[in-house]
């Protein structure tokens, strides 16, 4: 094989709400991750107040909120960029914690400390050659916004939106250049609090968490809001710069869904999974279209969903410019077996063609030539140039006598993944911009919020109690890593 594009972007990929910490410094308020361990906990730590007559912030004392301080990449962004600079970055992903901006969501003026931390870090980017590739929103929508307006399904959301992100076009105008709207917005079904910021209000007394208080009808109308933000968002960011591109976001591990065997049973199983985990989504925000299969799907599970002629104009008229996604596993479609959830995607029946193994605990399954499918599927539907901005292997790592880690897995599986990806884009066609490695120096997981699993090029030293002095160390991938970029990818 050659060696890559040679324009393609590589780089890493974090999340300010697992990076930061800082979370109320500087005039930032809450947002929905800060009340969560993480983001599949069914414990959240906001409570009904029958006095006030609404949801209220309420942590447990049990608990560690590990994001809360994070890796303290607040203050120690400059050295860890460098180190990032180091291993040859063009490019490095990461969000804006809206309430930084404003700092419960719904202010008329944005926190001038917020706007002057990301010019500092986007300046600090750009002077080390690494292209910020900034994502609106990451599961990080003030709480304020939830608790008291109820989320994404209220449509106040969408000025309240318009307000932040036409605020951080115009501040930022040429020191970002590739804008992504909401991450892994497809999740909205699975995680509706934090991937949809959504919170029945309309039922306080449910006895359940709120976590598992939303309806059907909440969700879908966070569906229509959403949908609606985002043409809005594509329309002002072509308008406030022309010269940036913005994209959407999407969780795309569902693609590669295959039927466990020919029963056609399965092979429409497969081709529901993918449509009603990511197609339905995607569909829209790349093709401008609302999929006309929905229709039965609301008509199964009884909403209203009534998207106007103006809005249908909107949404057909402001497509993105990129489709970027996260990959991290396949599974396996078989009718009868129950589908189970996670940040790492979808899960069905295992696979019994996959043969490699991960040596970690949370049962991920490692597939590289499912990249290359996605990419393919992914790029027939659209057309559109696809960017890989989170793929990864999360390890539980100790440093050594060196103070390093000998992580040949996670040297292994980028091997494997960039082979499939070289694949893709050589012989199969595919437009592929660039590949941005997910949490190239640990951060905490969102899924478990812990530190344990470990995904980075860089070890931090904190623990899951809270505990360490959070010094840097590379790792043995560090170097794989940048002789990878060094090449463009022709050594691998």
């Amino acid at each position: 094989m050659s060696e890559f594009p040679k324009e393609f972007l590589w780089g890493g990929a974090i999340a300010a709400n697992q990076y930061e910490g800082a979370w109320l410094e500087d005039g930032k308020k809450p947002n929905v991750t800060d009340v969560l361990v993480g983001i599949l906990s069914k414990d959240p730590g906001i409570a009904w107040n029958e006095e006030t007559k609404k949801y209220e912030m309420k942590l447990n004392p049990e608990k560690v909120y590990l994001s809360h301080d994070a890796v303290d990449g607040y203050h120690r962004y400059k050295e860890d960029l460098k180190m990032m600079a180091e291993m040859g970055f063009n490019s490095f992903r990461t969000s804006i914690a809206w309430g930084r901006i404003f700092p419960n969501g719904d202010e008329t003026e944005p926190n001038e400390a917020g706007l002057r931390f990301y010019d500092e870090f986007f300046d600090t980017l750009n002077k080390l050659g690494m292209a910020p590739v900034i994502t609106l929103s990451h599961y990080e929508t003030p709480l304020h916004l939830l608790t008291e307006y109820g989320g994404w399904s209220n449509p106040k959301l969408i000025e309240f939106w318009m307000r932040y992100v036409k605020t951080v076009f115009e501040r930022f105008k040429g020191k970002v250049k590739i804008w992504l709207t909401f991450n892994e917005v497809n999740a909205l079904f699975r995680m509706p609090f934090v991937a949809g910021g959504v919170l029945t209000i309309k039922n306080p007394k449910d006895p359940d968490s709120p976590l598992a208080s939303t309806t059907k009808q909440d969700q879908w109308d966070a569906y229509h809001n959403l949908l609606v933000a985002n043409a809005l968002t594509v329309q002002a960011c072509h308008s406030i710069d022309p010269e940036s591109k913005i994209g959407c976001m999407m969780t795309a591990s569902a693609i590669a869904t295959y039927p466990y065997n020919c029963d056609p049973d399965n092979v429409l199983g497969a081709l529901d999974v993918q449509r009603k985990s990511v197609f339905y989504m995607a569909d829209p925000m790349c093709l401008g279209i609302i999929p006309s299969y929905l229709k039965s799907v609301w008509k199964e599970e009884k909403v209203t969903v009534h998207f106007t002629e103006e809005e249908r104009k909107l949404i057909r008229e402001n497509t993105v410019d990129l489709l970027s996604f996260s990959y991290y596993r396949s599974t396996t479609y078989e009718k009868g077996t129950n589908l189970k959830v996670d940040t790492g995607g979808v899960a069905c029946k295992e696979n019994p063609f996959l043969q490699d193994k991960a040596p970690q605990p949370w049962g991920w399954p490692v597939d590289p030539s499912g990249i290359r499918y996605t990419l393919n599927v992914l790029y027939d539907r659209y057309h559109l140039p696809l960017f890989i901005v989170e793929n990864g292997i999360g390890l539980d790592e100790s440093l050594n006598k060196e103070d390093t880690i000998e992580d040949d897995f996670r040297i292994h599986y980028i091997q494997k993944h960039l082979e499939n990806v070289q694949k893709a884009i050589e012989l199969d066609g595919v437009d592929c911009m660039g590949y941005l490695y997910w949490g190239p120096i640990d951060i905490v997981s969102a899924g478990t919020g812990e530190m344990k699993k470990r995904y980075g090029f860089v070890y931090v030293d904190r623990f899951n109690d809270g505990t360490g002095d959070l010094h840097r160390a590379k790792k043995k991938s560090f170097d794989y890593f940048k002789h990878v970029i060094e090449t463009n990818g022709k050594e691998l």
